[in-house]
């Protein structure tokens, strides 16, 4: 079931954000993530978060700055289950939305040009030096 971030939600989520970026980034130092950690718990009670919960467990979330996805993170172990697919469809009746993702994190581009994104432009990150892709969906898109 997906339903809107609770603040009790808040460390489980944080675990799964911190837990998820280390293994699908590890191309980039983990001191990285955990230097972010706490900027990222201080602006997520106050974002559009939504969780995938099953049986009392998060598995998963999505955060939203309007139409930006700022992180779309669904635990390893519970991958494969399209729950990143509802998360993905819980937003898109915001019509356009956009995201950065790693070049290198080829599984993610690949799931979100499936989900109908298709990369707008590439760039280089300036706090990795790792190169992300631009990222953009526009529900009537010819």
């Amino acid at each position: 079931m997906i339903r809107w971030f609770e603040f009790r939600d808040l460390d489980k989520i944080m675990e799964i954000w911190l837990e998820e970026n280390l293994q699908a980034h590890g191309f980039i130092d983990a001191e990285h993530w955990r230097k972010n950690l706490e900027s990222v718990r201080s602006v997520l009670p106050n974002a559009e978060v939504y969780v995938y919960e099953e049986a009392g467990e998060i598995r998963g979330f999505i955060g939203m700055d309007a139409d930006y996805i700022a992180g779309l993170f669904v635990k390893k172990e519970c991958r494969g289950q399209g729950i990143g697919r509802q998360l993905i469809d819980t937003v898109k009746r915001k019509k356009r939305l956009s995201l950065h993702v790693y070049e290198r994190n080829a599984g993610a581009v690949s799931f979100y040009q499936a989900m109908g994104f298709r990369v707008k432009e590439s760039m280089t990150e300036k706090e990795t030096g790792e190169k992300e892709y631009l990222m953009v969906f526009h529900e009537n898109r010819e």
